[in-house]
């Protein structure tokens, strides 16, 4: 039987990555964060309403990985930071815990501020990173 999906070791991970970004981003931004939309290519600032994004949602990588490793072991592949988007947060919530792939093809070019090539290359990013990640982690226990 497969094991549930349980957030605990993903979202202690996920601090961890979120205040690194958050640190960087204050350098960029000479004190002021600063980061650049993963999918509108806009510049968001300190105090504007963005968030910190799993491009591949944490349940949809823990399914896929949970009966060959560890939470913790799924925790790290969620949270490595090619998997993490800066976006507005009215994206972040359309987008929810979507297939990002599946997602992006549903995106009306006519009407949104999402950068379709952008978004695809930030997710076929995150992919491969996710793949090489979990291929490394699962090779390294055998």
């Amino acid at each position: 039987m497969s094991r549930p999906y349980h957030r605990a070791e993903i979202n202690k991970a996920f601090e961890r990555v979120k205040a690194l970004l958050h640190l960087e981003a204050l350098q960029r931004g000479s004190g002021t964060a600063f980061f650049i939309d993963s999918y509108t290519g806009g510049e968001l600032r300190g105090g504007e309403r963005y968030d910190y994004d799993h491009i591949f949602p944490s349940e949809m990588i823990h399914t896929r990985y949970r009966d060959k490793l560890t939470d913790v072991e799924i925790a790290e592949i969620v949270n490595i930071p090619e998997n993490i988007a800066v976006t507005l947060r009215s994206i972040n919530q359309s987008k929810g815990k979507k297939d990002p792939e599946s997602w992006i093809q549903n995106i009306s070019t006519d009407t949104s501020i999402i950068k379709i090539d952008l978004a695809m290359r930030a997710i076929e990013k995150a992919k491969l990173a996710i793949e090489k990640k979990a291929h490394l982690t699962l090779k390294s226990n055998f």
